[in-house]
């Protein structure tokens, strides 16, 4: 299990909670569970109903749409964020490739910290607008 500050260092490395002061960070922190999960284990799969988003605060995994690799992941990534809005349909499948600690965050307890932590939802926004606008560039040019 990582320690605080390990924990607390590695949400500071992911771009959506870049606006956070360190007291934010606790509350993200707070907010999530940290679990272990074991190489091959998956963690998010797609079509299901998503009700949590999960930080890797070590290890490393794989994402795949329709059975193709889409990305790497390391320490610091998010995923599975959209379930921190809505209950739809993963988009993707991720694996790890490694055994990895991940902070899981429910939505409820997520939607509260956006209450305590106005910057976090225009950072949010931000966030997701920059993925939108990197989709249409991969998918339009």
């Amino acid at each position: 299990m990582a320690t605080k500050k390990e924990s607390l260092e590695q949400l500071r490395k992911v771009p959506l909670f870049s606006v956070c002061s360190t007291k934010d960070l606790e509350k993200v922190l707070k907010a999530g569970d940290e679990i272990a999960a074991t190489a091959g284990q998956v963690i998010i799969d797609q079509g299901q109903t998503g009700r949590e988003a999960f930080v890797i605060l070590n290890g490393a995994a794989t994402v795949r749409r329709n059975g193709k690799k889409v990305a790497s992941l390391e320490a610091g990534a998010i995923v599975g964020e959209l379930s921190l809005f809505d209950h739809g349909p993963r988009t993707a499948t991720v694996t790890c490739d490694t055994d990895s600690q991940l902070l899981v965050i429910p939505q409820r307890e997520f939607l509260a910290v956006l209450e305590q932590v106005p910057a976090l939802s225009r950072r949010m926004l931000e966030y997701l607008a920059g993925k939108i606008r990197e989709f249409d560039r991969q998918s339009f040019g």
